[in-house]
């Protein structure tokens, strides 16, 4: 049955719905893929795929003429009558002759640089140049598996939902998107996808958008991860030697210019490979460009290509994108792999009719029923013939999707995998039943096990257990945590029930309740097992615990588009905690459970009592786009704008009057792109409090003090030296954190330096109090440290100032991303 359906696809493929068909070749007989064949004198046009075959849909009979145009060939125009259908023409490339004898060549300056410099002059203008269009897009992704292992750390990795074949390679993913996409500068954009398609998922939707495929090489950076710097940015020549390779001319005779860009230090954040500029124009004919998983510090990407391919519409005079490729490797874990995502461009109109309601906060929604159209929609509408490749791929998913979506088949893997292995014990038992949509998930004891001055050791366990409905969007779920001292012989435990009810305005309530040892500081700023490690070796028992019993109901939810309220409600009962006097036996070692006290053991921070507790915070993302997927609304941030969060909090109803109180807080939250010199990070925050002069000091302002010389976050919400609650508050306070990555702008130009492709950062992170002096702290270090593909430490040396220079030491820490 498998080989008829494949058998059939072929044969639905090769009778293709478009009119034209046929394939290149170079002129040794060698396909060419992704050669541009348009229409000349418009944009109607499509690609060759990877076996070099095209379709191009045409019903007008008579003579045409079409454009063969690919990077490194001469581009051939072919005038053909067309008498009946479908028109079969295939032809063969020749490629390019490029000559430097027209080149005048200067003694003082490279010929090349002349040209760039001409680009860089040029390139806001260029930029400006298209105020507004329309167009049709269609984009292809693929991602592909060689030699997957069995297991990766113990862990079995499956045949990736029928993805691998018995030599553990194949396609894991495969895409095709459809849209009409609209544009008016600076910065308005909408796409509207009205055909989605994903192999093996009937219900599934491309994650291909016309805005993720948008690279310009016009602006100064590229966003890949890092800021990749463009060869025609401002300061381009400060990362790039040029060579002009050769010049040529184009179809409407117009000189371009072949030039080969060459990195000035291989670690930057840079490309390698040719630029293609016209002359006198000055603008970009095409580009085939490449850079590293080092220059874009993501380890596994062995190496990433763009290839864009431009054409003049003599109607507009523009050069105008037709399609672009991306192709990318990947290695770790000794799984190989590779992808591509094709995109091409057609049926441009830079003279829309736009108004002001073209264009709104939505920068992408799906037409109805754009993931339901059948194979004889797509042979009719995809621009790029699929390969044998991935017509198999098609076929054989979608036939095993029917077989895998079954009870039978989905009770069976769940049988398998739920079976209990000593491994579980280390990483924690994970139970399914996936046709119901239920699961089950219990922590792993070997790493709940803890120590601290209060408990001695202790246990903990987390338990989960969750119903999916409607495709994961929408859940309810129970959790509790148990928790066991020994010192104290004390069993607690936490429970709740959490809901989210849907995936556009994302509502979550959450009510919960139990008895649990709690950090003063309920941001909980201290890791346990940072904790034990520093009591057990170094006698130094920072955590710092009060025994909670509590209701609590939550819920939070984006009332309108940028704008999300979170709001709790809850009655505690709260006791003092003491450290157990068989663990203190040297009382000069450690500090007692009372921070504000650290040498009188039977002392403690407040009375016990019991208070209500409602909070209300509001977050505001300015001027936030969005994607509005069918399965639910995906938020986009806008970086030119702080986020802010807006708070109040209100203890009442306590049995120690005293201890009621108000506090008010406001902050701001931003990450700023530098472009080629990093990134800058802040975090402001200001606060006070009202009625609140003998309130009880857990529910002081306390901050995130560090003194173990371990950061397990890279956050820098944190102060690295400050003593854990020595300033706290209940009075006015604010607080300033600041970070700067340099991402290569500083080490990355530093022979043999460079070579490590190390980040420096530098700090300041300061905090003002009613009554004490400013406190501050200023750090500098370096990120993306490691070895291979494992880069992810960080060392940072920090000096603390407070009226006079203070403590100074190295924090070790670890680093994700940039």
């Amino acid at each position: 049955m498998k080989k008829l359906l494949f058998v059939f696809f072929l044969f639905c493929s090769s009778l293709s719905f478009s009119q034209i068909t046929g394939k290149v070749t170079d002129t040794n007989g060698e396909t060419l893929p992704y050669v541009n064949i348009y229409i000349e004198n418009s944009f109607k046009g499509t690609t060759s795929n990877q076996e070099g075959n095209y379709e191009l849909e045409y019903q007008k009979k008579g003579e045409t003429t079409l454009v063969f145009q690919f990077l490194g060939y001469k581009t051939l125009k072919k005038q053909i009558s067309i008498e009946e259908f479908p028109y079969t023409l295939n032809v063969s490339l020749q490629e390019e002759s490029t000559s430097l004898d027209e080149v005048v060549v200067n003694s003082n300056e490279n010929p090349a640089n002349r040209v760039i410099r001409k680009a860089i002059e040029f390139r806001k203008r260029n930029k400006l140049k298209i105020e507004k269009y329309t167009a049709d897009f269609y984009s292809r992704g693929l991602w592909k598996i060689e030699d997957a292992p069995e297991k990766i750390l113990g862990a079995e990795v499956g045949d990736l939902g029928g993805s691998l074949d018995s030599t553990r390679s194949g396609i894991v993913y495969l895409s095709e998107t459809i849209s009409e996409i609209k544009y008016r500068a600076p910065d308005d954009f909408y796409e509207k996808i009205t055909a989605s398609k994903v192999s093996g998922n009937d219900n599934g939707f491309s994650i291909n958008s016309a805005r993720d495929a948008y690279f310009s090489f016009y602006d100064n950076t590229i966003e890949i991860n890092a800021k990749v710097v463009s060869p025609i940015a401002d300061y381009a020549f400060n990362y790039y030697d040029y060579k002009l390779e050769g010049i040529f001319y184009d179809e409407n005779g117009k000189l371009i210019n072949k030039i080969k860009v060459i990195p000035k230090r291989e670690k930057d954040r840079v490309f390698s490979g040719l630029i293609y500029i016209v002359e006198d124009d000055w603008e970009i004919f095409g580009v085939d460009l490449t850079t590293t998983g080092s220059a874009i510090q993501v380890a596994p990407i062995e190496k990433i290509t763009f290839q864009q391919n431009f054409t003049y519409s003599t109607k507009d005079e523009l050069w105008v994108k037709l399609s672009q490729k991306v192709d990318f490797s990947w290695k770790i874990f000794g799984i190989k792999g590779s992808g591509r995502f094709t995109a091409v461009y057609s049926d441009y109109d830079f003279n829309p009719d736009f108004t002001e309601d073209s264009f709104s906060q939505e920068i992408l929604s799906f037409a109805e029923n754009a993931n339901k159209k059948d194979s004889l929609y797509w042979q009719n509408i995809r621009p790029i013939p699929l390969t044998s490749e991935e017509i198999n791929d098609y076929v054989k998913k979608d036939s095993l999707q029917e077989i895998r979506s079954s009870k039978k088949y989905k009770d069976s893997v769940d049988h398998k995998r739920n079976r209990f292995g000593v491994d579980d014990i280390l990483f924690g038992y994970h139970w399914a039943d996936s046709y119901h949509g239920l699961s089950f998930d219990i922590s792993a004891p070997v790493m709940g096990v803890q120590y601290n001055t209060v408990q001695g050791w202790n246990l903990t366990l987390d338990t989960y257990f969750r119903k999916e409905q409607e495709e994961n969007e929408k859940y309810w779920e129970l959790f509790s945590s148990m928790n066991y001292g020994l010192a104290d012989d004390r069993y607690r435990m936490t429970g709740g029930f959490r809901k989210k009810f849907n995936n556009n305005s994302r509502p979550y309530f959450t009510i919960e309740g139990g008895i649990e040892a709690k950090q003063i500081n309920d941001t909980e700023p201290i890791r346990p097992i940072v904790n034990s490690v520093a009591t057990l070796f170094f006698d130094k028992n920072y955590l710092k615990l009060y025994d909670r019993t509590f209701v609590e109901a939550s819920y939070s939810e984006e009332l309108f588009n940028g704008f999300r309220l979170y709001t709790s409600a809850s009655f505690e009962r709260r006791n003092p905690l003491f450290n157990d006097a068989e663990i203190i036996e040297d009382e000069e070692a450690f500090t007692s459970n009372n921070p504000l006290e650290p040498r009188n053991f039977s002392s403690a921070p407040f009375q016990e009592h019991n208070i209500a507790k409602l909070s209300v915070t509001g977050r505001i993302n300015f001027d936030q786009k969005y994607y509005n997927y069918p399965d639910g609304k995906y938020n986009v941030s806008n970086s030119d704008y702080p986020t802010l969060y807006a708070s109040y909090e209100k203890g009442f109803a306590s049995t120690i009057e005293e201890y009621n109180f108000d506090h008010v807080t406001l902050t701001a939250i931003q990450d700023l792109d530098l472009q080629n010199k990093g990134n800058f990070s802040y975090m402001l925050k200001g606060g006070a409090f009202f009625n609140a002069e003998e309130m009880a000091f857990v529910d002081y302002k306390h901050f995130n003090g560090n003194l173990t010389h371990v950061k397990l976050s890279d956050q820098i919400y944190q102060f690295n030296l400050l003593p854990y609650y020595s300033a706290s508050t209940n009075e006015e306070y604010g607080e300033l954190h600041v970070e700067h990555n340099f991402q290569g702008w500083i080490l990355g130009k530093i022979p043999f330096i460079n070579k490590l492709n190390f980040n420096m950062v530098a700090g300041v992170n300061a905090l003002w109090t009613t009554g004490n002096k400013p406190y501050s702290e200023y750090s500098v270090g370096m990120s993306n440290i490691g070895f291979g593909k494992f880069r992810f430490l960080r060392i940072d040396y920090v000096r603390a100032y407070q009226g006079t220079w203070q403590d100074d030491g190295v924090m070790f820490g670890i680093s994700i991303g940039l």
